[in-house]
């Protein structure tokens, strides 16, 4: 094998909840008479909770204390998480089951490196809970991508080196964390537009020839 590790991002990668941030901020948004679109949102993408609101804030015309901005933050993750329990094993495609056990059954080490907080609760309602090696998320990291510590300490939990690691991303934020961390990355969705990654996915399964090099 190229690589002994692969180190996923979650959302827009194993799975798709942006409809439901963008509802959450949506509402959160609306609430303070913030104007807020899929535009806005799409910038969110792979920011951490705190610095998406801060950009949703530059349309905001008053100040706000950091107790509200934390109210308010914790507010859109309570909305959130109440729109993420209509997720279910359904949710997860057939070609990511199935590519995530070719990878397993070709010795591959697999580990989830996400800046959300959900992560877990999110795997959970997948039905992936305890089926990665490894997770490095939002609870365990102190600087949100694009800095690389959710990746390089997803490399750390594998016991692995990072240059023996591949990152797959679908956002900008994500393809920069993984280069600021020595890793090679594949991008899929969204982030083939970047020309910052090391592959272009067209498919999830394309990870089967590329991690055999």
């Amino acid at each position: 094998m190229k690589y002994k590790a692969v180190i996923f991002d979650l959302d827009g990668v194993i799975c798709h909840t942006d409809r439901y941030h963008y509802q959450a901020w949506k509402q959160v948004a609306d609430d303070l008479g913030i104007y807020f679109d899929e535009e806005i949102n799409n910038r969110l993408r792979g920011v951490s909770r705190m610095e998406s609101f801060e950009i949703i804030l530059e349309n905001y015309y008053g100040s706000m204390s950091q107790e509200e901005k934390t109210f308010y933050a914790e507010k859109k993750n309570e909305v959130y998480k109440e729109l993420l329990k209509h997720m279910s094993p359904k949710d997860l495609s057939q070609e990511v089951k199935e590519t995530l056990a070719a990878l397993r059954l070709k010795g591959l080490k697999l580990a989830i490196g996400s800046s959300s907080k959900n992560a877990g609760f999110i795997l959970e309602r997948l039905g992936l809970s305890g089926y990665f090696d490894a997770i490095s998320d939002g609870n365990n990291i102190t600087y949100s991508k694009p800095d690389p510590e959710v990746f390089l300490k997803a490399a750390q939990f594998l016991s692995e080196a990072p240059i023996d690691c591949l990152v797959v991303e679908d956002a900008k934020a994500g393809l920069e964390a993984a280069k600021a961390g020595n890793m090679d990355c594949g991008a899929i969705g969204d982030g083939k537009t970047c020309n910052i990654a090391t592959y272009q996915l067209d498919r999830f399964s394309d990870l089967l020839e590329i991690v055999e090099g």
